[in-house]
């Protein structure tokens, strides 16, 4: 069986289209992490990189079907899909030039399989190599008098603009194009809609990035909130992420709450990602001000359910949180209510934070939540943030300018979306 599959793969390399179908076809049930055949991807793969050119000749012939037609492409970001589980071919998924061409292919709007690409990307950038080179990965636009058109995206699903763009092509960052198409791909009215696919999945992306200092700078750095006008006004890219916390769609809501929480480590940001958008306020090192982030009753309202409160406590609450209706649920998954804890706990870590939640009422919230929750982890946690609020404040100022080193509370480090062995995609 083994050789009868390894005799297909130059005919993924066929020029007649139905041939390259059929093999990959044959082929593509093998990528599945438990298939007894999945080493003929693997041979003559090491950890250090690949033996011979010659052995890497199919993963390079899937990364190329990639841009091929529909039926073609689909089958070949599958493969890879399942494949990027394997810390052998991380590199040769992960080399620049690969990169380019996924991040530019997701970003196009009219990308039929964007969200196959996004899959993928949320696979690879669980490597910290992945991880640096999207942070400071650049790609090319050409600007439309209504957008831009990315060349290097161009394949068989992704066509070019006919007639195609005038211009000249310029280099930009590629992160703030993916936040801005990940806020596009929430768009549910068919009339507004501009993209074809939702692309949840960069809530994972952008979930691995911020686990590290670079990605958390560039999500707590002022930058301008249009690209292409550079005199625009400055925004926080993570106050473009907030409002999906109550998302239907899992994955959205739990990869931007793990962005949320990865970026609170930052206690510098503190200050940004509690205070109001009525207020101009910086993030050290960056001196740069931009309206905060306000991103509190996003964090509260998967914790919040439709108990009533008295006026006073209900006073103190954020204007979202407010006389919410008797249909109100909590957030179901106990995966997700465990990291807006944490966050809540992470953003005590500084005086000014716990004061600001104490004025703004968390305690309210999370006693309602403590009442009604059914997970003991998540109970201790919500129990330790009440001490945190409630309790007396030491003599000593606390420290705010640093990331923090230990955690307040036992809470887990900075959450990469792999950490989680089911979090990995497979077989879609």
């Amino acid at each position: 069986m083994e050789t009868q599959l390894r005799e297909l793969v130059p005919f993924l390399r066929d020029r007649n289209p139905q041939v390259r179908q059929l093999a990959l076809s044959n082929l593509l049930p093998q990528t599945a992490k438990d298939a007894p055949h999945r080493n003929i991807f693997l041979v003559g793969v090491q950890s250090g990189g690949l033996k011979k050119p010659e052995e890497s000749n199919i993963i390079r012939d899937l990364k190329l079907l990639c841009r091929d037609q529909l039926s073609v492409s689909h089958d070949a970001f599958r493969a890879l899909v399942n494949l990027s589980d394997s810390p052998m071919l991380v590199s040769s998924l992960s080399e620049p030039a690969f990169l380019v061409f996924i991040v530019s292919y997701i970003i196009n709007p009219q990308s039929i399989l964007a969200d196959l690409a996004s899959m993928l990307l949320s696979n690879l950038t669980a490597s910290s190599a992945a991880c640096a080179t999207v942070l400071s990965l650049n790609i090319d636009i050409i600007v439309e008098p209504n957008g831009f058109y990315l060349p290097q995206s161009r394949c068989a699903t992704a066509v070019a603009p006919d007639p195609y763009p005038a211009g000249d092509a310029k280099a930009v960052p590629a992160l703030s194009l993916l936040v801005d198409a990940f806020v596009q791909g929430a768009e549910l009215s068919d009339e507004t809609r501009k993209r074809k696919g939702n692309l949840h999945f960069l809530a994972s992306v952008f979930a691995n990035l911020t686990s590290s200092p670079a990605g958390r700078e560039f999500f707590l750095g002022a930058r301008p909130s249009n690209l292409l006008d550079a005199d625009s006004a400055l925004e926080y890219p993570l106050a473009k992420l907030v409002a999906f916390t109550e998302h239907k769609d899992t994955i959205r809501r739990g990869g931007v709450a793990s962005t949320l929480k990865n970026c609170a480590f930052q206690s510098s940001g503190h200050k940004a990602i509690l205070s109001p958008d009525s207020a101009n306020v910086s993030a050290p090192p960056s001196s740069s001000v931009a309206p905060g982030i306000d991103a509190l009753p996003y964090l509260l309202l998967p914790l919040a359910g439709p108990e009533e409160f008295d006026l006073e406590d209900q006073e103190k609450l954020p204007d979202a949180l407010q006389f919410l209706p008797p249909t109100k649920t909590r957030e179901p998954d106990p995966a997700i209510r465990l990291i807006h804890v944490e966050t809540l706990l992470l953003l005590c870590h500084t005086r000014w934070g716990r004061d600001y939640l104490r004025e703004h009422g968390v305690y309210e919230i999370v006693r309602a939540a403590h009442e009604n929750e059914t997970v003991d982890k998540i109970s201790e946690h919500i129990e330790r943030l009440v001490s945190l609020i409630k309790g007396d404040e030491p003599a000593e100022e606390d420290p705010s300018d640093a990331d923090l080193q230990e955690h307040p509370s036992s809470v887990a480090e900075p959450r990469d979306e792999s950490d989680d062995e089911d979090s990995r995609i497979e077989e879609v």
